[in-house]
C-alpha cells in the first residue's frame, strides 16, 4: 500500500474517532464539567452567603454584648445607688436610735439624780433634826413637826 492511500485510512479512521468522540464520549464529559462548575459556584454562592450571615450575625452579637454591658452597668449602678442609700438609711437609724438612747439616758440620769436629792434632803432634813435636837438638848417629834419638816425639805 501506498502512503496515500495509508494516510487517507488513518484520516478516516480519525474522523470516525472524532466523530465516535463528539457524539458519545464529549457529551458526559462537558456535563460532568458543567455540573462540578456549578457546584463550585454554587459553593462559592453559599460562601459568600454564609459570609454575609456570619458577618451579621457578628454584628447582632455585638449589639446585644454591647445591650447587656449597659445594662449590667445600668443594674450596677442600680445596686450601688441602692446599697448607698440603705447606707444613708441605715446611718440615719443610727443616729436616731442613739439620739434615743441618749434622751433616755438623760431622763434616766435626771431621774436618778432627782432621787439623790430626795434621799439627800431627807439626810440633811435628819441630820438638822438631830443637830436642832442637839443644840435645843430635848427630843424634837417629828410627827408633831412634819410640816415643819416638809417645808425644810421644800428649801433645802
Amino acid at each position: 500500500m501506498s502512503i496515500t492511500a495509508t494516510f487517507i485510512i488513518q484520516m478516516i479512521v480519525f474522523l470516525i474517532l472524532v466523530g465516535f468522540t463528539m457524539k458519545f464520549i464529549w457529551p458526559p464529559i462537558t456535563a460532568a464539567l458543567d455540573a462540578r462548575a456549578k457546584k463550585i459556584a454554587e459553593g462559592l454562592s453559599a460562601a459568600d452567603k454564609a459570609k454575609a450571615e456570619l458577618s451579621t450575625a457578628n454584628k447582632r452579637v455585638e449589639e446585644q454584648l454591647s445591650a447587656a454591658r449597659t445594662d449590667a452597668g445600668q443594674r450596677l449602678a442600680d445596686a450601688e445607688r441602692l446599697a448607698q442609700s440603705m447606707v444613708e438609711e441605715a446611718k440615719t437609724r443610727a443616729t436616731e436610735e442613739g439620739a434615743k438612747i441618749i434622751a433616755a439616758a438623760k431622763v434616766e440620769a435626771d431621774q436618778e439624780a432627782t432621787k439623790a436629792r430626795e434621799v439627800l434632803r431627807e439626810q440633811v432634813a435628819t441630820l438638822a433634826v438631830k443637830g436642832a435636837e442637839k443644840i435645843l438638848q430635848r427630843e424634837v417629834n417629828a410627827g408633831v413637826h412634819a410640816e415643819l419638816l416638809m417645808r425644810l425639805k421644800a428649801e433645802l
